[in-house]
């Protein structure tokens, strides 16, 4: 057969191919993620057809009574929160909203969405995609903004090809019917555990790894807790208690290193931890940087740590232009696996607003043995001494 008769046999694999390539989820945000994209108008072209009830829009599967609303838009004589653009969507009673998504199977995500309350005294929001749930509670309100962006992680188990459901529920029956959260701004990031570095037993110590973050946004992404979870948005670590911590980034916030760290909310009720590798009986050291994250955070600050059997509070005390300093814990392993974990030892506000909750910066923690470096560095001082010595010897004869 004649190979240029194939040629568009060829032509058409190749788009087919490109399709599929095409068709995996990308970083950033999803399909109508903002909801900008409105439905179109009886008449067949795009406008505005906005307000309770909608039955269609772009880019999204809806259940029950949902609604667009406008930045601006009064409820009564409240102004309705739409955190970012002009659009947002209102969930009603039990209502729901889904986007298929093609992921990868086996592969970690998170999700990143803003959300805010309405009117109703408890409003929380579920979000899935099977069989990972979650259900983020909206009660408290972490900055003056009236809305926080959050993050959610799950682990895809759709066969590859076929389409991972993520969708975002009011779990809520409220007698006003106008009540029911709010949410924007939905993105996804595919998740990667960094490897653990031959000197340090933490794994993403340096906070690099972590939720999609918007680069006009300037709340930060808030890391709910997860400890009855399999999967975190900040990969190695655990967020603990009941309340969230916030993922911060250079963009907006002083962060010691790098371009990602973690600031310590809700003093006790907002822990961060990880198991990190040990021998039993052996010395270790625990370093990290605590600093202040530009956010005009009421003093003082500081952050509690533990490391295994040890504890030790430390203050953020600055010297001249610096904005983070170094902090250190010795402890011996008792086991195979130690818990580091660390919070703030204060309920911290901002000093512009006295209601935006804030705190300390943690970021750059490592933990390394002493016992092996202290032994290989008594071991190089004697034999450079054997050395110095032998050489001075010689040189007297």
């Amino acid at each position: 057969m004649n190979p240029l008769a194939r040629l568009p046999h060829l032509i058409v694999l190749l788009l087919l191919l490109t399709h599929c390539v095409s068709a995996a989820v990308e970083d950033g945000l999803i399909n109508n993620g903002d909801f900008e994209t409105t439905p179109a108008p009886s008449g067949g072209t795009a406008g505005n057809d906005l307000g309770e009830g909608i039955t269609s829009l772009p880019g999204w599967t809806i259940n029950g009574t949902v609604e667009l609303v406008e930045s601006g838009q009064k409820q009564g004589g409240m102004i309705l929160i739409v955190p970012e653009g002009s659009r947002a969507m209102r969930l009603g009673n039990e209502a729901q909203i889904s986007q298929g998504l093609q992921l990868e199977k086996g592969a970690s995500y998170a999700v990143t969405f803003s959300s805010a309350r309405t009117c109703a005294q408890l409003e929380s929001l579920n979000v899935s995609v099977f069989p990972a749930a979650s259900t983020v509670d909206l009660q408290t309100l972490y900055s003056v903004e009236g809305w926080d962006a959050y993050a959610w992680a799950f682990q895809a188990e759709a066969d590859d090809g076929t389409e991972s459901l993520l969708s975002f529920k009011n779990p809520g029956m409220e007698d006003d019917p106008t009540c029911g959260p709010i949410i924007d701004n939905i993105a996804i990031k595919k998740l990667f555990t960094p490897d653990r570095p031959k000197d340090n037993a933490v794994v993403n110590g340096d906070f690099e790894e972590g939720p999609w973050m918007f680069q006009n946004a300037s709340l930060g992404v808030l890391l709910p807790t997860n400890l009855e979870e399999t999967m975190s948005a900040l990969p190695g670590w655990l967020v603990e208690s009941n309340r969230a911590v916030r993922y911060i980034d250079s963009n907006h916030f002083a962060v010691p290193q790098g371009k990602r760290a973690v600031e310590l909310l809700s003093g006790k009720e907002g822990i961060i931890s990880q198991m990190v590798e040990t021998t039993p009986d052996k010395r270790y050291n625990l370093t990290f940087t605590v600093g202040a994250a530009g956010d005009s955070c009421q003093a003082p600050l500081a952050v509690m740590a533990f490391a295994g059997d040890q504890a030790q509070n430390f203050h953020y005390n600055p010297t001249g232009n610096a904005t983070s300093q170094l902090a250190n814990i010795t402890f011996t392993a008792r086991a195979e696996r130690t818990r580091i974990a660390f919070y703030s030892v204060y309920y911290n506000t901002r000093s512009d607003d006295h209601s935006s909750l804030c705190g300390p910066v943690v970021d750059e923690v490592r933990v390394w043995g002493v016992s092996s470096d202290g032994t290989l560095t008594r071991a190089c001082a004697t034999s450079l001494l054997s050395l110095l010595v032998t050489v001075l010897m010689v040189v007297a004869f």
